[in-house]
């Protein structure tokens, strides 16, 4: 039972249809308020309610509680299946600002020891400005048994995301971490067998060879995962950039009726020119049965309408006068047409542009705004595509700390993260994570990574894989995760330690990019090994470069004895095919302003011996930085 701070402010939210129509009884929810009311937690339960499992219905409640009542912290049971209207999860990650992962390890911890179905709940945890969300299952047992794991940890959670200082450092105190560098984490509960002591033994070169980047990006490649098995997904799902495992093929020809071209009127080309009796009109939309031309006789039509039977042309109104109407000139009855209609004029044959069974949209097609545009013509509701790899995102260093909070001396706020989930988010992956920030010791960082991996296929971290004595990634993998490390170094600037390693987790191959610590350097080289990296695990097979533009240098500029790649803002004039590129400054790895108006990469080649300057006016390759 909490002893900390005042009783938390605390809501229940059963997902549940049956429960919500009244065809079953909730039996978590009540469990649940008896458990945090002082059995498990000191709590006073403020709301309660029960939803359908409807992703809109489930975020207003998640809404409403954390921004309107401002509860401490949300339980929702139910809605963490496999089963297609379980989507609490779902819902969960479009309302939190940030996800807590290691809440949800514990929680998955503590069901693999019960039974193991426990890998079959997806529940998510998370924080919406300073409320806490956590899924638990609907079962009545399984909730108990999530709420029993993470109950010994919530009241400092709580604590934390309340911001509130005095009982923070009360808990840090009666735990024994008084000397932690990180004032908001407690001790780690897992043990590194990685010995930094020794500072004056450390190497003071690296060892790894240094890899040219294409090398390195091919070895990424070759050791990428194939796709997971693909998953169904409807039209309305967010399929935008997804990649189809399966080719998609017309269940209806189109148009699936011989349609008019052009409004005017259905005839028999073989009555010629003339006058005709209006017997009716055809508009779109609407059938036309029964309805059977003779000779003599035409049909008004709208563009897109069913020609009726008996008809094989159109004629178009401008080439059609009217003879006569009824009294209130509602109703055509005679017309002449001027010019004698050829067969077939005008009308879209049935099938003639998509054939039934016809496949509109190869496998391995990146969905866009067309393909899902064709989907929807030929009735493909549900199509097959590829899963999306999840992605943790870790930032390291003692130095670090999350922006959201005042500024500590001697502290930097954690940009990293933010900027990689977000370009994450822009190139179409969005399954994501933040990991945190782990400390400058080896007992945090093979925690971190440890929950990082539990969650992710892959996991990016920021930092740690220089020469500095604190720099500890690449050992922490080999010597207690038992990683192989592919590559630690490219032949590149920024970007120089990048790390590449891969190891088996749990039965599964996991990739691990440590990343350089510096903002730039994890950008740019988050874009040439990463960003492939995904692509393939996501079955597309535009796997390297994405968009590469000839642009062409407005000054100077001084090249470096590795390749670089240079922020640079592309610029087309009218009347010219080929950008200028303007480069955006100061290109120290750790100035993040160089970013900020950048579109492109320029790819700058080595300095040599008879070439130090790159003159204004020269062309260059340039890698634009989103998706086009």
């Amino acid at each position: 039972m909490s002893t900390v701070g005042d009783k938390f402010r605390i809501g229940i939210l059963t997902v549940s249809d049956r429960c919500s129509a009244g065809l079953a009884k909730d039996e978590s929810g009540p469990n649940l308020k008896k458990l945090v009311s002082g059995e498990l937690l000191d709590g006073n339960v403020l709301a309660e309610d029960i939803v359908p499992d409807e992703v809109d219905r489930i975020m207003g409640i998640l809404f409403d509680w954390s921004d309107k009542l401002r509860l401490d912290l949300i339980l929702t049971t139910g809605g963490t299946g496999f089963a297609p209207r379980d989507v609490t999860p779902e819902a969960t990650k479009r309302v939190v600002s940030k996800e807590a992962p290691g809440l949800s390890t514990l929680i998955l911890q503590k069901g693999l020891e019960k039974t193991p179905f426990a890998v079959l709940s997806r529940g998510v945890c998370g924080i919406r400005g300073k409320t806490l969300i956590i899924n638990l299952p609907g079962s009545t047992k399984g909730a108990q048994e999530s709420l029993e794991a993470v109950a010994k940890v919530l009241p400092h959670a709580v604590e934390l995301v309340r911001d509130s200082k005095k009982e923070v450092e009360h808990v840090h105190r009666s735990m024994g971490a008084q000397g932690d560098s990180d004032p908001e984490a407690a001790p780690p509960s897992v043990h590194s067998k990685v010995d930094v002591s020794k500072v004056a033994l450390r190497p003071r070169k690296s060892t790894w060879p240094l890899l040219t980047v294409p090398d390195a990006q091919w070895k990424v490649l070759a050791l990428c995962p194939t796709p997971a098995d693909p998953e169904c997904l409807p039209l309305t799902a967010r399929l935008l950039g997804r990649v189809l495992a399966t080719e998609v093929t017309s269940s209806d020809p189109l148009p699936p009726f011989p349609a008019s071209i052009k409004d005017g009127y259905a005839a028999i080309s073989s009555d010629g020119a003339g006058r005709r009796e209006v017997v009716g009109s055809s508009e779109a939309g609407v059938t036309v049965d029964g309805v059977f031309l003779k000779p003599g006789q035409v049909v008004r039509v709208n563009t897109g309408a069913p020609v009726p039977s008996g008809a094989d042309c159109v004629v178009q109104v401008e080439d059609v006068d009217l003879v006569r109407s009824s009294a209130d000139g509602t109703t055509e009855l005679e017309v002449e047409i001027k010019v004698a209609p050829k067969p077939g004029q005008d009308i879209r044959p049935l099938g003639s542009d998509i054939e039934t069974g016809q496949t509109v949209i190869a496998a391995g097609t990146e969905i866009g705004p067309a393909e899902l545009g064709l989907m929807a013509t030929v009735g493909a509701t549900t199509v097959s595509v590829h899963r999306l790899p999840k992605v943790a995102v870790l930032s390291t260093g003692d130095e670090l700390q999350e922006p959201d909070k005042p500024l500590c001396p001697g502290r930097i706020r954690d940009s990293n993260k933010l900027t990689l989930l977000s370009l994450l988010a822009e190139q179409g992956f969005g399954d994501t994570y933040d990991a945190g920030i782990a400390r400058d010791n080896p007992d945090s960082m093979l925690e971190r990574l440890t929950a990082a991996l539990e969650m992710a296929d892959v996991v990016i971290s920021t930092g740690s894989v220089s020469m500095g004595e604190r720099d500890m990634l690449k050992d922490v993998l080999i010597n207690d995760l038992g990683a192989t490390i592919h590559f630690g170094r490219v032949f590149m600037k920024p970007g120089k330690p990048t790390t590449f390693a891969t190891l088996e987790y749990k039965g599964r191959c996991k990739l691990v990019f440590g990343l350089p610590g510096n903002p730039v350097s994890a950008t740019v080289t988050c874009h040439l090994f990463v960003l492939p990296a995904l692509r393939k695990m996501s079955g597309s097979t535009l796997l390297l470069l994405g968009t590469i533009v000839s642009a062409k240098t407005e000054k100077d500029i001084s090249l470096d004895p590795r390749p670089e790649y240079h922020r640079v803002s592309l610029d087309w004039q009218p009347g010219n095919a080929v950008p200028v590129a303007r480069s955006t400054g100061n290109q120290l790895s750790c100035r993040l302003l160089s970013c900020l108006s950048a579109n492109a990469f320029l790819m700058l080649p080595a300095r040599t011996e008879f070439r130090q300057t790159l003159p204004a006016g020269s062309i260059v390759e340039a890698l634009l930085l989103k998706r086009f």
